[in-house]
Parts: structure tokens; C-alpha cells; sequence
């Protein structure tokens, strides 16, 4: 028997959306993930609820929400809310997966990819989510 933690763990973070499928496949092309099995399938009555998970299990999840008001930060009255970070190994690599967020739907709100001290591209999701992508050192990959 493992020994329980003192400590809840976080299953996954749930982005609430119009239209799950969509944002869904947004984020399975941009981060490699898989659906849950059971939601590969497209069910046009069934996909309010999704879920990808990543090849560690690190989960994403989709809820539909009709009347969702997107972020309009940095400008604006509705404020980010919550924030997906994001990180690649160096600027080759930032500007590689630029081209891909933009080609997959993202729209760019804030460049800060000159910075001398962090190098990041601020997005958001067709959704209207906001993510970042920014040069870490300590990039897993």
C-alpha cells in the first residue's frame, strides 16, 4: 500500500471554452498530448468534457461554457484569470513553436522574445485563455 500524502494532487486544470473539440485540438496540435481514451471520437452531443493527457500524465481537461467572456488581458476589463506557462530550450526553438501557436490559432498579445533577461511570447488560445512561451534553462527537453 503507498503511503498517503498530507497533500492533495493536482490531476489536471480544466479551461473552460465554447466549444471543447476545438480548443482541445488546439492544445493536442501545440503540445503533442492524447485524448483520454473514450474521447478521441468527435460527439457533437457528448464533447462538453475532454480530456488530453501528456505522455508523464499530466492532464488538460475542456469544459463547455456557452457564455464564456475571453480574457482581454493585458489591456482591458476581464483579467487573465489563469495562465498556462509554457517553456522551450532557447530563442530557435521559441520562434519555431511562434510559427506553430500562430498556424494553430493563437493569437499573439504581448512580444517580449528580445528580452535579455527572459525571452517569452504571451498568446492566447482560440479561446481567448492566455499562455505563455518562454526560454527556460532548466527546459526539461
Amino acid at each position: 500500500m503507498t503511503p498517503h500524502s498530507p497533500f492533495p494532487y493536482l490531476r489536471q486544470v480544466v479551461l473552460d471554452c465554447p466549444n471543447p473539440r476545438s480548443l482541445a485540438e488546439f492544445y493536442r496540435e501545440l503540445l503533442g498530448y492524447a485524448y483520454r481514451p473514450g474521447h478521441e471520437e468527435d460527439d457533437p452531443d457528448g464533447d462538453d468534457w475532454l480530456v488530453l493527457v501528456a505522455p508523464d500524465g499530466r492532464r488538460l481537461a475542456f469544459q463547455q461554457d456557452e457564455d464564456l467572456i475571453p480574457s482581454t488581458w493585458p489591456e482591458g476589463q476581464v483579467p487573465q484569470q489563469l495562465h498556462l506557462d509554457l517553456t522551450v530550450a532557447d530563442k530557435v526553438e521559441l520562434d519555431r513553436q511562434h510559427e506553430r501557436a500562430l498556424a494553430l490559432g493563437a493569437r499573439l498579445i504581448n512580444d517580449e522574445s528580445d528580452d535579455e533577461v527572459e525571452q517569452l511570447r504571451a498568446y492566447a488560445d482560440p479561446a481567448g485563455h492566455p499562455f505563455c512561451i518562454f526560454v527556460a534553462p532548466d527546459h526539461p527537453g
